[in-house]
């Protein structure tokens, strides 16, 4: 008789698990290697996760890269002011400073937009503002009007510094701002005071009696003798305002002498109208509001 006892070489060490009597050679895989493997494997994929937002903030930057500053900006953008004080009033954003650009970028620009009428009108002030009536209906209290240097592009009808005359401009249909003839500006009696911009009727020589050449609608006076700029003590211009009622008169019926061609400071050329009444608001002068 044959007896089986424990520890026999005979009896296998464990039991086959496929049915057929083989053994699983996955059978012979330690569990613990099978631990191992997965803690191998978990560190593999530990090591391409990205890293932690502590370990970003402890890393020092790289080269090339920005640090932001406290305030907001960068730190490289804006220099300390003893540093490069130009490049830091540049860039600064101090609110006294912006305040300060804009208001000499506004300055900048009206000086520029000056110079340029300047140039182009060769006169100065380029723009003058109407301060009455007198010249109503076609210019009226409170346009802006833009002034041309009379011989500058003067027409081929000019009598004489690059004016033309409403005679004239009867005769060859040359008209400006509604009627016959220029509109000039000029100082009256050739006075340092508040230029008069009016029409220029007629151009006289020194000694002229020019009541007779005188439109008698425009005269108060009977006769030449009458007139304390008859006959003419200088050669110059005749002038009137187109406004019927206030200036029914020439300028040099006994109100100011015969305007001298140096005298004349420009022509009108455009009108922009109520423009003028910012200047007018703003010059402090009695009856000048365009309010009124």
């Amino acid at each position: 008789m044959n007896d089986r006892r424990d520890g026999d070489e005979s009896d296998p060490p464990f039991p086959s698990n496929d049915g057929n009597g083989d053994e699983n050679p996955d059978a012979s895989t330690s569990p613990i290697s099978d631990v191992l493997e997965s803690e191998r494997v978990g560190d593999d994929v530990d090591s391409n996760e990205a890293p932690t937002q502590t370990q970003r903030e402890s890393d020092p930057p790289r080269r090339g890269d920005s640090t932001p500053s406290s305030t907001g900006g960068h730190s490289d953008d804006v220099p300390a002011p003893s540093e490069n004080p130009v490049r830091w009033f540049f860039n600064t954003k101090n609110g006294s400073v912006l305040l300060f650009k804009d208001i000499a970028s506004s300055i900048a620009i009206v000086a520029v937009i000056g110079l340029v009428l300047f140039a182009i009108s060769g006169v100065w002030p380029p723009l003058v503002a109407i301060e009455s009536g007198s010249m109503e209906p076609h210019m009226q209290k409170g346009d802006l009007v833009f002034l041309m240097e009379n011989e500058r592009l003067a027409s081929s009808e000019a009598v004489a510094a690059g004016v033309v005359t409403h005679e004239v401009g009867q005769e060859t249909g040359y008209t400006k701002f509604g009627d016959h003839g220029d509109v000039i500006i000029f100082r009256p009696d050739g006075q340092e005071r508040t230029p008069i911009i009016h029409r220029a009727h007629l151009y006289v020589e020194e000694g002229e009696n020019w009541y007779d050449r005188a439109d008698e609608q425009y005269m108060q006076a009977d006769s030449c003798d009458d007139l304390r700029s008859c006959p003419a003590p200088h050669s110059g211009f005749v002038t009137k305002g187109d406004n019927p009622t206030t200036n029914r008169h020439y300028d040099q019926d006994n109100r100011y002498q015969i305007v001298k061609p140096e005298w004349v400071e420009g022509t009108a050329e455009v009108r922009v109208p109520y423009l003028g009444c910012i200047r007018l608001e703003f010059s402090g002068g009695e009856d000048t509001s365009c309010l009124a």
